[in-house]
């Protein structure tokens, strides 16, 4: 067969998180430890009037933290993932044991021996999805690497669900403690929904024309429900600006609430990206029921225009770039998370509120 050019790749571009190798990061020689930063040290000089490593770090504090949360956040995904695997293969091992068998034999007769052989319609359908998105040799040529990658796939589903049970059986309890992102002040002046005086503040920087943002809706609905009286609200507009209709329709939302609606405005929006213009806007408003006039004249004067542009610089000072972002009192999560993200870390402030 004809090798084919990155081979994997035909299969690989239809797997979510799926991607080359990237070059590994230079490490510091063994031993080496970065000198300890000295406040007082200038880092440029204006006129000869020193610009020092102190006034460096305060100015660039926000972007840091954000850089040392991602980065912290990765270290702990590693260990969470090595641990599963590491859990994974005790429990083999212990079942193997107790069969008298190699964790080999068991995994061909619990797993391998279960895995389906694919159909033509399934080998073709991946061939077809990678077609539309690359160039790639003749369907004849690549049906075995495809059946294999097929199959493979099947067999780590199966492998997965097989341990789960095991775990099930073996009751496995994880003590690795949530990863802990650090704190950092966070003054939110958005519009709020749940008690004020809640132990725990969860502030959302949106943008409504971010897909991500509406995709991480129901999580942000579910905390709300699942946690009355203990978790409050606050919105923050953060309008990115590859996106045009954003800011005008955070404007619309804020606009809503003078009429006591911004959380209906707030829905509709989310549930109708494709539709922000202006018009579309005060169609929305009338469709909610509002003051149809007097909602146009909010939305034409412009008059929370300021409060969304203090939005997004309080974002902006805050290292964002990207949307959604949340800080869980001051503990930032960035991105589509997962319900149980957030209750992690709820969790962990709620049994150290002072209340």
């Amino acid at each position: 067969m004809r090798p084919l050019a990155g081979a994997t790749l035909v299969v690989c571009l239809l797997l979510p998180g799926c991607s080359r190798t990237s070059a590994a990061r230079a490490a510091p020689p063994a031993g080496a430890a970065p000198a300890a930063a000295n406040p007082a040290a200038p880092v440029a000089r204006i006129d000869g009037r020193p610009v020092t490593e102190g006034e460096l770090l305060t100015e660039a504090a926000s972007a840091l933290a954000a850089v040392e949360n991602r980065y912290g956040e990765e270290i702990h995904g590693v260990k969470a993932r090595a641990l599963d695997a590491l859990v994974a293969r005790r429990l083999l091992e212990d079942r193997a044991r107790k069969e008298g068998m190699t964790v080999e034999a068991l995994l061909n007769r619990e797993v391998r021996s279960k895995v389906p052989e694919p159909d033509e319609v399934a080998l073709r359908s991946v061939y077809e999805q990678t077609k539309a998105t690359r160039a790639v040799p003749p369907y004849p040529e690549v049906r075995a690497e495809i059946a294999g990658f097929v199959k493979n796939q099947s067999y780590e589903s199966l492998r997965a669900a097989y341990v789960s049970r095991l775990r099930a059986e073996a009751a496995v309890e994880i003590l690795l403690p949530p990863y802990l992102p650090p704190r950092i002040e966070v003054k939110p002046n958005g519009p709020a929904l749940g008690d004020p005086k809640a132990p725990v503040t969860l502030v959302e920087f949106s943008d409504y024309e971010c897909t991500f943002c509406s995709g991480a809706e129901p999580t942000v609905k579910r905390v709300l429900a699942e946690y009355p009286g203990k978790v409050r609200l606050v919105f923050q507009p953060f309008p990115l600006s590859i996106h045009p209709h954003a800011a005008k329709a955070s404007e619309a939302a804020l606009c809503a609430g003078e009429q006591g609606k911004y959380g209906e405005m707030h829905d509709k929006l989310f549930a109708n990206q494709e539709e922000l213009e202006v018009g579309n806007l005060k169609a929305h408003a009338r469709a909610l029921g509002l003051d149809g006039p007097a909602f146009d004249r909010c939305l034409d004067s412009g008059r929370y225009a300021p409060a969304v542009s203090a939005s997004r610089a309080l974002g902006e000072s805050l290292g964002l770039n990207s949307t959604p972002t949340f800080f869980v009192n001051g503990r930032t999560l960035t991105g589509v998370q997962p319900f149980e993200r957030f209750r992690e870390v709820i969790e962990y402030e709620l049994s150290h509120s002072p209340r």
